[in-house]
């Protein structure tokens, strides 16, 4: 189960007992828009979602190990998190 808000989150839509991904993708310390690709522990696609302006996205999603790949103009990077039941995990992609 996943699902994303488009747009960038803002902290106050975070959903109490969600578990909850997001992030901001960053290229030489600025933002950078494009998508963001959520893949599960065996690689398989999951869900995307574009990235706000500010370079911002979120997923809700089950608690697992969880793939997360930028994917933007000139590039893309993976970070792997680590996500528990009812927690926030914060992702910090540079490309």
């Amino acid at each position: 189960m996943c699902g994303a808000k488009a747009g960038g989150p803002d902290a106050s839509t975070i959903k109490p007992g969600e578990t909850t991904i997001q992030g901001q993708v960053t290229r030489d310390g600025e933002p950078v828009t494009g998508y963001v690709r959520l893949l599960d522990s065996t690689g398989e696609f999951t869900a995307e979602v574009p990235t706000s302006a500010t370079g911002q996205f979120r997923f809700y999603a089950a608690e697992g190990t969880w793939t997360v790949r930028a994917l933007v103009p000139g590039g893309q990077a993976d970070r792997t998190v680590v996500a528990q039941h009812g927690g926030l995990a914060e992702v910090a992609i540079a490309v």
